[in-house]
């Protein structure tokens, strides 16, 4: 392994990481530089297993001992960089319409998840909760 190569595994490295980490935010905006990111981090691992750089790309008339660039992560790169194109285009028009309806781009917690994820905090650590066949049509608990 040259140190080109170990640069470049630890710029890619970096870019997953870098990009992940933006997913893993709350703001819209980050998720979107995240997948932005994470687009080009694909691109560069495409492009860096397509061999190493100045080698020339297949040629009908050149000798078969020679070593030749690998076209297809090129045509690859080239693919998931309209895919990421698409998906920045769809992601940039939800958080455009995310800002005019709520005037932030924060992502509001799902009040079903946090109250399922209390229940099963006080399932774990204390005595089971009353349920909806506990009670009477009127509100009252049985006794």
């Amino acid at each position: 392994m040259t140190t080109l190569d170990l640069v470049m595994a630890l710029v890619v490295g970096g870019l997953f990481a870098a990009g992940f980490y933006l997913l893993l935010d709350r703001s819209l905006m980050r998720v979107l530089l995240g997948v932005i990111v994470l687009g080009h981090a694909a691109n560069l691992l495409l492009l860096l297993t397509g061999g190493p750089p100045g080698v020339p790309p297949v040629l009908g008339d050149a000798d078969a001992g020679e070593r030749y660039a690998d076209p297809l992560p090129q045509a690859m790169a080239l693919t998931a960089i309209v895919i990421t194109f698409g998906i920045t285009t769809l992601l940039l028009a939800l958080v455009h319409r995310a800002w005019q309806l709520d005037g932030h781009d924060e992502v509001r917690d799902d009040v079903e998840d946090r109250r399922i994820g209390t229940i099963q905090d006080r399932a774990e650590s204390g005595p089971p909760l009353p349920t909806d066949r506990d009670q009477e049509p009127g509100g009252r608990q049985e006794r």
